[in-house]
């Protein structure tokens, strides 16, 4: 039950000027006057007392009927919501920060000093970038324009993934199949049937296969992009309607030794050993490089997981068809 400190009630100077007017002529003294008004207004705050500590009783007998488990409940909602959040901004920061500590040291494909600028440079193979973005006369410093994008590039279309306006475009090779589409699986991760159309841009429908790469089976690399998102979206089941926004954000997790399987639409099923992976800078365009000394694999997505910071790029071997 709570006290209050006595406080004069508030009175009207008007009112006050009429009192001491009435009292000066029916000849009461100025002393009596003043202490007449002095017990009145201990009177008021007495009963403002009382009636804030019945307002007081109210309010703890009705605190009292409320079910405790409310009471706790009311009590405990801000904390856990506190928990929540922190919980939510920490599942997406924490992948980010661990890749930076643990992944990306290990992962930075060793870079070599050269006159002429990385997204250029290919290795020295029979398939080469046969377009490569213009060169700007050397402007204020530049020696490329710059160039100001103010909207969010929607990194579901393939377009977006590289420097260039338009896809870097790959030699030409001859093949006598007309494969445009096959399935993957990668059961570490729980991959099954993956839908690979080769050539195309649109990531929510599917992975693609990077058109002028090798097919599956062929001496170079097929080379299979896939969307990722944050892990605790993961979920590449096939009755997901949208499978495909998250389907290779577990590849990185992929080891030596690891199996992929690429089964075309004839019935040919290849199967790939992964071999290494690596993360390299947004503009690197040697990953579509292809080696005609060997049959290999290459899935590349964007990582962190979430992020489209640098290209995750897992290369697996070819040791057996049936």
């Amino acid at each position: 039950m709570s006290k209050q400190k006595k406080t004069t009630a508030p009175v009207n100077q008007a009112e006050l000027i009429s009192l001491y007017r009435k009292a000066l002529l029916g000849g009461m003294t100025l002393a009596a006057l003043e202490s007449k008004i002095e017990r009145h207004l201990e009177r008021l705050s007495a009963a403002d007392e009382i009636e804030t500590e019945v307002s007081d009783q109210e309010i703890t007998t009705i605190k009292k009927r409320i079910p405790l488990p409310v009471r706790v409940g009311a009590a405990l909602v801000p904390i856990v919501l506190l928990f929540v959040g922190l919980f939510l901004v920490g599942s997406a920061v924490f992948p980010i920060l661990g890749s930076y500590v643990n992944a990306i040291p290990q992962l930075q494909a060793a870079e070599l000093t050269s006159p002429v600028p990385q997204e250029q440079v290919m290795e020295l193979t029979p398939v080469v970038v046969s377009e490569m973005a213009e060169v700007v006369p050397k402007e204020r410093g530049f020696a490329f324009q710059p160039e100001i994008i103010d909207t969010e590039l929607d990194y579901t279309n393939l377009l977006n993934w590289f420097s260039q306006d338009t896809l870097p475009q790959l030699a030409d090779t001859e093949s006598d199949s007309e494969i445009v589409e096959y399935t993957v699986d990668i059961p570490k991760i729980d991959v099954q049937n993956a839908r690979v159309k080769v050539g195309g841009t649109n990531l929510n429908e599917g992975l693609i296969a990077y058109p002028g790469t090798a097919l599956p089976g062929e001496f170079g690399s097929p080379v299979i992009f896939g969307h990722s998102v944050l892990r605790q979206f993961y979920n590449p089941s096939e009755k997901n309607p949208r499978r495909y926004n998250s389907i290779f954000s577990y590849i990185m997790t992929l080891s030596k030794g690891d199996e992929i399987f690429i089964t075309t639409p004839d019935g040919v099923r290849y199967t790939y050993i992964v071999q290494e992976k690596t993360e390299v800078k947004p503009s690197d365009v040697q990953i579509l490089t292809q080696k005609y000394d060997t049959k290999s694999l290459k899935l590349v997505t964007c990582t962190p997981e979430g992020t489209y910071l640098r290209r995750g790029v897992i290369t697996a071997q070819l040791v057996s068809q049936s």
